[in-house]
């Protein structure tokens, strides 16, 4: 049986990147996905692209720092399906700057899509989980929940600031049959990713392909680059768990980049 049978599934920042491979994935052990992007029609995209894959789906215009937007999408999809069971809190940006240069409308950016999305989701999904008799939320982390690096101090911070919201809502959510991860990958080569790379060469004065080498791939074991697949195996781990044994749980998925 598939592991998701008749789930339905929330995917925020889905019609691209590793949120699309997560739908996709949960798409085919049997949930019925929902793609939650910023850009509604890039979201119909998706779902479109999915039907021709036997692929059930919907598409929400949904930016997640927006209260008005999070409470009405998921309203959305409760007067569609009845039931929200699985939440991946996936959209996020990337912008970096060194800390004595940081705008700080672009710090308030970032927290803004990162936590207060994550927050804003969790709250709006949670009030329909325990109502229906549960649901599994998985936070996309990073490995830099765990550890930081050169030019990414709101990011890092943000990151980090997850964990503590799973946890939090692991313990809150038990008695609901509510259960949440974190899955935190190393660097994965998505449109994100390959922005990041010009970027970081021309604040560090060094190649692209020294960033790739020497900055993204140093600490891992075999010199690559995690894929959508690796995370998309770890969310479903969480998304699909039967019992709360690893509840509030944080697992990284970054080639031995980062270990705990």
């Amino acid at each position: 049986m598939a592991q998701l049978e008749n789930k339905i599934a929330i995917i925020t920042g889905a019609a691209s990147g590793i949120g699309k491979e997560i739908a996709k994935r949960f798409g085919e052990e049997g949930a019925t996905v929902v793609i939650a992007d910023l850009m509604l029609a890039n979201a119909q995209a998706t779902v479109d692209e999915f039907t021709t894959l036997g692929i059930k789906g919907m598409a929400v215009a949904m930016d997640v720092s927006s209260e008005e937007q999070v409470e009405a999408g998921v309203a959305a999809v409760i007067a569609a399906y009845g039931r929200v069971d699985v939440l991946v809190s996936n959209a996020g940006i990337q912008i970096v700057h060194p800390i004595e240069d940081y705008p700080f409308s672009d710090w308030k950016k970032m927290m803004a899509i990162h936590l207060d999305g994550a927050f804003l989701t969790t709250r709006a999904c949670v009030r329909s989980m325990y109502k229906t008799g549960g649901g599994s939320i998985v936070y996309i982390g990073s490995a830099h929940s765990k550890e930081a690096s050169l030019l990414k101090s709101a990011y890092v911070t943000a990151k980090h600031g997850l964990l503590g919201l799973a946890r939090t809502v692991a313990k809150e959510g038990a008695a609901h049959n509510v259960r949440t991860g974190v899955v935190c990958p190393g660097f994965v080569r998505t449109p994100l990713v390959e922005k990041q790379i010009p970027e970081q060469a021309k604040a560090l004065g060094i190649t692209e392909a020294e960033v790739i080498k020497n900055i993204m791939l140093k600490e891992t074991v075999d010199g690559e680059f995690t894929t959508v697949d690796d995370v998309a195996d770890c969310v479903l781990l969480f998304a699909a768990a039967k019992t709360n044994a690893l509840t509030g749980q944080s697992i990284v998925v970054s080639h031995g980049w980062y270990m705990n």
